[in-house]
């Protein structure tokens, strides 16, 4: 029984990192999931993925490029306001403009530069450097 499949991809993707694997396979597959992998591969993290229906819940089959020291979510998720954007980075973050915050917003996942470009705040579900 997973209770959160997010925390659980992102652990399963940084172990696999750490032990030098060239791929992985997450699942369940979700929306939610699929949004975070589309801004870590436009991030630069992760390479390619594609999602592969296998009749429980689907795959994502994800290309790691070794670039991840570090990813997880963030528990309990905290309301983030667009002034306090610095406060967060310092907490999750090892050095400013360095990893990025992933946040749900209205609208939509995004990292938090785009939601400070957008002056939007959100809920923080995931950290990755």
């Amino acid at each position: 029984m997973q209770i959160d499949p997010l925390n659980d991809a992102l652990v399963k993707m940084h172990n696999a990192e750490q032990a030098g694997k060239m791929t992985v396979e997450l699942s369940p597959a979700s929306k939610l999931l699929g949004n975070v992998l589309d801004i870590m591969q436009s991030a630069g993290y992760v390479g390619e993925y594609e999602h592969v229906e296998n009749g429980r819940g689907g795959v994502y089959a994800v290309t790691l490029r070794g670039a991840i020291n570090r990813c997880g979510t963030v528990k309990p998720r905290h309301s983030v306001r667009r002034q306090e954007y610095e406060q967060w980075e310092s907490r999750y973050l090892p050095a400013q403009d360095f990893g990025l915050l992933i946040l749900s917003t209205s609208s939509g996942v995004m990292n938090h530069y785009d939601a400070k470009d957008a002056r939007i705040g959100g809920k923080l579900l995931a950290y990755v450097y």
